[in-house]
């Protein structure tokens, strides 16, 4: 899907007068307004870089006064990117990639290829390490290329065009980016900046449309924005930030006006519809249905999709590892479960298949899971009532279907974002404050799905390093000899590495991890909280996870559990 088309058919024509910017410029239309917009703010950013750059280079070992000064020097960089991300992320995706690009190597597929971390983000990494004295020249030789990109972002606007559809969707995804990107964390874990960065980029939202006479229910949109601003200006620390209180209060119901609708980015079918429009159901879900339950499937009739996908178990088999078909072995990995399956670009811990159609093929020809012969099923098919005409294609396309009707949507946590304020406890909703903030969860599991896509165009599947241990003894542990994603993809960057699940109900789904290692959600939050496998003193050179401990107490480990079970669907599918 191509970055300038997410969200088809949500773009809203705004037929716009005359206008006067906040300087007393005239514009004619709304695209005139936000160049006129950029070309103020970008000498700020290119200033703020300077400031930047200027505070490395008085860096000098045990300097702290120079250290503290180099990192608010970069909150002030960020938190003025914030201004004029909206507007680079969507029009010129490749400056913002220099700027705001992930800390970790970020891996181009199909072709093995990687990019190493750049930007502001690998700044604060660096600006965070123990051994931060050792990255004074990687720290200089990064500030540089952000000054030279910032003052030559002007260049950008060359024989520019944009039309204002064009405008509303680049402020629609930095609304999303607001929601489930910068108040958790994702892009400044250690700064903490993330909440004075959202209330930049409201403000930005703020002084582009606002102006704007014409714009359709501008009264609302106004009151929710400086409503959303005042919040973020006034609770402004990071930790104690009250996350649901804005979703809900502020930034919802400005995404509904945004979108001209009664549906906003927690409703299942803005996902079914706007987010996931390729991921219809073409197949036969009935026959599906059947086929989930149909031993034939099995080389030897012994086994179906629902021996180790159970529905009662919420489609798990509650095991830390099932056993091949012969009953000789153990596989490899823990069963993954299949609820919101469909809303996943890889499938598998490992990623190796694109589709849920590949998906029912390899299982259905892995020797240890199903150990089908195609012609054999077939002809065992053919011969049983209702099953005349049946293809391993439809056979495919069958349960593909019916997978992608496994998203039930009716958690707690779903009525509450509904409008349901007594869907929550006090604990939970304390839980989903830390869950989206503290305890940095939502800074790889995204809301709404809670998964590994990554907002706001939820195009691409995360692929992470967490160390987990082969044991859940945390104080001695093991090292796990899965090589994960490598096998797939034989490049270093993947050793070890798995797609992120969802954690829509894995409050009941236990053992946990992609080996089992443990056996509640205790032991997971424990060994997050201590940073992964590093933190618990295995040497994980390639680790995504950020090592540096969370610092829980007893009583938020409690309400994060609280809140996962949250994430509970009252009735997972009806059967």
């Amino acid at each position: 899907m191509h970055w300038r088309m997410a969200f088809p058919g949500l773009c809203v024509l705004l037929l716009i007068a005359v206008i006067f910017t906040s300087q007393g410029e005239r514009h004619a239309s709304l695209s005139d307004g936000v160049v006129a917009y950029f070309k103020r703010q970008q000498p700020v950013f290119a200033k703020k870089t300077l400031q930047l750059q200027q505070r490395i280079e008085q860096l000098h070992p045990g300097d702290s006064i120079a250290l503290s000064a180099a990192r608010q020097a970069l909150r002030e960089c960020r938190i003025s990117y914030k201004s004029i991300a909206f507007f680079l992320e969507y029009f010129f995706a490749s400056e913002a990639y220099v700027f705001n690009a992930p800390a970790k190597y970020e891996i181009e597929e199909p072709y093995i290829e990687y990019e190493e971390p750049v930007g502001m983000q690998q700044i604060e990494a660096l600006l965070y390490d123990p051994q931060v004295y050792k990255h004074q020249r990687e720290l200089a030789a990064e500030a540089t290329v952000l000054v030279q990109t910032a003052q030559d972002l002007h260049a950008l606007l060359y024989q520019f065009s944009v039309t204002e559809p064009q405008v509303m969707e680049s402020i629609r995804q930095e609304l999303i980016r607001i929601m489930t990107l910068y108040i958790t964390g994702y892009d400044a874990p250690l700064l903490k900046s993330g909440i004075a960065e959202a209330a930049a980029a409201m403000k930005a939202i703020d002084t582009i449309l606002t102006p704007y006479p014409d714009l359709d229910k501008k009264d609302s949109i106004k009151y929710y924005l400086q409503q959303g601003i005042r919040m973020l200006t006034t609770q402004p620390d990071f930790d104690s930030f009250d996350r649901l209180s804005f979703l809900v209060n502020n930034a919802l119901p400005l995404q509904r006006l945004l979108l001209n609708s009664d549906h906003d980015l927690f409703s299942p079918s803005t996902l079914k519809k706007d987010v996931f429009p390729h991921n219809g159901i073409t197949g036969d879900t009935a026959l599906g249905r059947r086929l989930f339950f149909e031993r034939a499937l099995s080389g030897n009739t012994t086994r179906s999709c629902a021996t180790c996908h159970q529905p009662e178990r919420y489609f798990t088999d509650g095991l830390v590892r099932n056993r091949s078909l012969t009953g000789k072995e153990e596989l490899p990995r823990h069963t993954p479960g299949l609820l919101y399956a469909g809303y996943q670009y890889s499938q598998f811990w490992d990623g190796r298949v694109q589709s849920l159609e590949e998906q029912v093929k390899a299982v259905m020809h892995s020797p240890q899971e199903m150990n089908a012969n195609d012609d054999t099923v077939l002809y065992r098919l053919r011969n049983m009532p209702g099953y005349s005409g049946i293809s391993l294609s439809k056979i495919q396309a069958g349960l593909a279907a019916y997978l992608r009707t496994l998203t039930p949507f009716n958690s707690p946590f779903d009525r509450y974002m509904a409008g349901n304020k007594q869907a929550l406890t006090g604990e939970q909703r304390e839980g989903g404050n830390l869950f989206m903030g503290k305890g940095q969860c939502a800074t790889c599991h995204f809301a709404p799905l809670f998964n590994g896509l990554i907002p706001p165009l939820y195009n691409r599947t995360e692929f992470e390093v967490l160390g987990t241990p082969a044991n859940d003894d945390l104080a001695h542990p093991l090292p796990d000899g899965d090589s994960g994603r490598l096998a797939f993809f034989p490049i270093d960057f993947y050793k070890g590495a798995f797609k992120t699940p969802t954690i829509r109900n894995a409050a009941v789904t236990a053992p946990y991890m992609h080996n089992g290692a443990f056996r509640n959600m205790e032991q997971v939050i424990d060994f997050y909280d201590k940073g992964g496998g590093n933190g618990i003193g295995l040497s994980m050179t390639n680790q995504t996870l950020s090592a540096v401990p969370l610092q829980l107490t007893p009583k938020e480990k409690k309400a994060l559990i609280a809140f996962i079970e949250a994430l509970t669907d009252k009735d997972p599918i009806a059967h």
